[in-house]
């Protein structure tokens, strides 16, 4: 295989290929839909506590909803509950384009179709996430996670830049019209996919103690717990400084709504980058490592940025910010899916949705406090600290870990008859 077709040898596979061309028209819309609530929420009210109350109302379901939809993602077909949240999201952003193109909207149906919308993805963020290895297999899965971080991110320069110029040329509810659009290519994807029937398994009878099997398994199971709060805490410390984006590019940057989606772009291209380096990876030799150096830039990269008062070195400086992050995210991601056996993966991976954007709405609504009370340099600063110290603690731990995290995944490799098992002690 040659470098370039192995970059994306996920795409060997139909299913995957449906999967991702209609997934990145879709995220296009949504990185305008973020782009452009912000802006509107900013707009009414000029308020970081309230950009970062959406923020919350938004990813707060997922906190306290996740290990529902992981559980639903063990028991019943992923497709048709990826099929049905896509649906229900596209509703949603229609009903957002059309009391705003109409001039009804107010900051309290923002913030409540927000929280529907977080509704819908703690059901959605988990069964798309162990969707996966029933498309690509557990050979490709690590190829294909990447390729969702290329995806996500290429959908995130495109998206906020789109938006940045619809926003001031057109206004917001063109952006969250062209988002509920974009929803039908992903939807039709997913209708045209052909797939194995799952083998069946036996559930417990309680549904309560299906969901606390899964945490017993992420919590007990030390590698996998020490990603998760590795990746808990950069969305808790971290992942708040793009919600007070719109502050930064207003009052400190003076730059408006067209550099706001500059800015965002900007940590999309590093984002991007950082997932096509992922993608060129052949096997887990060296993750762990690469994980905990991410982290450690991720925080070191935002401490650097609070500091800047120049629009072009903040935009600089956003590129590593997202090449990190998403570094850090994938990596994580990539290494759970390798652990954790396929009738937990719903479950595991709720956990890590958890992690990843459950922390964020607390995260979101401290940062929002702490920029009203001292400024969002200072928010972002504090962010940047917490996320550096913890990638310390975390890259200590890295040899304590490493024996027990080659049984796991060989373990997995064994259950698939992956070819690729040599790799395993290689990992850390």
């Amino acid at each position: 295989m040659s470098r370039a077709s192995a970059v994306v040898r996920a795409l060997r596979h139909r299913n995957y290929q449906l999967f991702f061309s209609g997934q990145l028209i879709s995220l296009i819309g949504t990185w305008m839909q973020n782009v452009a609530q912000s802006w509107l929420v900013y707009k009414l009210t000029g308020s970081s506590v309230l950009l970062g109350l959406a923020s919350f109302a938004n990813q707060i379901p997922i906190f306290l909803l996740a290990p529902v939809g992981g559980a639903a993602a063990d028991r019943w077909s992923r497709r048709r509950i990826v099929i049905g949240t896509q649906i229900s999201s596209m509703i949603l952003a229609l009903i957002l384009s059309g009391i705003t193109l109409l001039g009804y909207v107010q900051v309290w149906h923002v913030v409540a179709l927000a929280a529907l919308l977080g509704v819908v993805n703690a059901f959605d963020i988990p069964a798309r996430q162990a969707f996966v290895v029933q498309m690509v297999g557990q050979e490709d899965l690590a190829n294909a996670i990447a390729l969702n971080s290329s995806m996500f991110n290429g959908a995130r320069i495109v998206g906020p830049a789109v938006a940045g110029v619809l926003v001031a040329a057109i206004g917001e509810g063109w952006c969250f019209f062209a988002n509920g659009v974009s929803y039908v290519a992903v939807i039709a994807g997913l209708l045209l996919m052909r797939l194995e029937p799952r083998p069946g398994r036996p559930q417990p009878d309680s549904a309560l103690a299906h969901i606390v099997e899964g945490f017993q398994f992420a919590w007990r199971t030390r590698p996998i717990r020490a990603l998760l709060l590795q990746l808990g805490v950069g969305s808790l410390m971290g992942m708040p400084y793009a919600v007070l984006m719109p502050i930064f590019a207003d009052r400190i940057l003076h730059s408006g709504p067209r550099g706001l989606g500059f800015l965002m772009g900007a940590s999309g291209i590093g984002a991007l980058g950082g997932a096509i380096a992922l993608a060129m990876r052949r096997g887990l030799h060296g993750l762990g490592h690469r994980l905990a150096y991410a982290s450690a830039s991720f925080g070191c990269c935002l401490i650097l940025f609070s500091f800047s008062r120049s629009f072009w070195l903040s935009a600089a400086l956003l590129v590593p910010v997202g090449f990190a992050f998403i570094t850090q995210m994938a990596s994580t991601n990539t290494l759970i899916q390798s652990m954790v056996p396929d009738r937990l993966r719903g479950r595991v991976m709720a956990v890590y949705s958890m992690m990843f954007m459950g922390m964020a709405p607390l995260g979101a609504l401290g940062a929002g406090f702490t920029a009203a009370r001292l400024s969002a340099p200072a928010a972002v600063r504090i962010g940047g600290m917490a996320c550096s110290l913890s990638a310390l603690v975390f890259g200590s731990r890295l040899s304590s870990l490493r024996a027990e995290t080659r049984h796991l995944i060989l373990d997995q490799q064994m259950a698939t008859a992956d070819p690729a098992g040599a790799e395993a002690g290689k990992m850390l």
